[in-house]
Parts: structure tokens; sequence; C-alpha cells
């Protein structure tokens, strides 16, 4: 999985539409810095997702909903909600992502990756809901500062490199060939039952 990440992190930096292929040069949004603070980029998004129950497997105490897209299927840690779902029913989802870029510290340091997971469900007798997050932070090296082109190369733990355009030329004089960048990917899912859409 931290390969899988790390390749979306690197060769996309920010996730694009499905069918995007990496070759492209992103454009990150860059958050405005005073002449004193390091650079610093921010990107977020929040999309709404509605579907229906397509089929419940008690046994596995599985549930696959279906999108208007593709299916899903989920794992139910509570087998009990799963006698408050029919096939059919409307659900509703959340679905949130965000990238965080910082310079870190001068003079590089040894890259690497971690990454965290969270999973969280709803309480007995509340409404079938649940939720899963993951965050993957990267720190990478900067290995080419293109000023005419504003662009950065940087390079991660394995070795891949990827050229992003600064949106802010200025932030380009603030780093230099060697430093250290950390890149915090999250991502987040949730689903519950839509009541509203029920009624």
């Amino acid at each position: 999985m931290k390969r899988i990440m790390l390749t979306l992190v690197l060769c996309a930096v920010v996730p694009g539409p499905a069918g995007a292929g990496p070759s492209h040069v992103p454009m990150l949004a860059q958050a405005k810095t005073d002449k004193e603070a390091p650079p610093r980029v921010e990107r977020a998004r929040v999309l709404t997702l509605r579907g229906t129950v397509e089929a419940i497997d008690k046994e596995k105490h599985t549930v696959t909903l279906k999108g208007p897209q593709r299916s899903l299927t989920v794992h139910v840690r509570d087998p009990k909600k799963l006698e408050a779902l029919q096939v059919g029913d409307p659900v509703i989802g959340k679905y949130y992502e965000a990238l965080v870029v910082e310079l870190k510290k001068p003079g590089g340091g040894t890259p690497v990756v971690s990454a965290q997971q969270a999973v969280a469900s709803s309480r007995p007798g509340e409404v079938p809901a649940g939720a899963v997050g993951q965050q993957i932070t990267v720190s990478a090296t900067i290995e080419a500062i293109d000023k005419k082109a504003r662009t950065v190369t940087i390079k991660g733990p394995e070795g891949n490199s990827v050229t992003v355009t600064a949106r802010d030329p200025k932030n380009l004089d603030k780093v230099k060939v060697g430093d250290n960048v950390e890149i915090t990917y999250t991502e987040a899912l949730a689903i519950s039952l839509d009541k509203s859409a029920k009624k």
C-alpha cells in the first residue's frame, strides 16, 4: 500500500479526474506566504456521493453499495447494523481529500514514507454509518529548481521524481536544492443511510 500511495502522491501530486495520466505537470494551489515564512501548499476538496444498497451479505458482514459509476463493497463491523438495512435503501457518502506540501528544514535528510489509518462506526441504535480514513506522509528532497519555468523537481524515498509548477514564483527564492519537503495526503470516506431520501 505504501508503494501505491507514494506513486499517487509523487507521480500525481494532486489526484485528478479518473483516467488522468501521471505525465501531466500538476499545478498546485499555493497558499500566500509572507517573506519570512517557509513555502506551504494546501489543497482540499469534499465530494458528496449518493447511491443505494445493492446487496447485503449477513454471513460475511458486508454491504455492497451502488453509486452513479461503480459499486463498492464495505465490511460492517457491527453485524446488528445489517438488520436495519434493506436492498434499495438510499445511502449518502462524503469523500474528503487534502494535500499539504511544506518546507520542513534546509539541508535535506533521508526521505521516508509513513501511513496511518483509522476506522469508525455509528453506535448501537444509531443510523447505520461508518467512516474510514488514511493519511500518507512522504518526505522528499528538492533536486532541481527552474525559476524561469517556475518549476521544482522533488525526489521521494523510492527514487521517484516529479516536477511541479509553483503558483507563486516568489516562493522559489525561499528554497534551494537539497531542501527537505514534507507531503501529507489525507483521504477519508464516510457513508451513512440517507434518512432524508428514504422519507
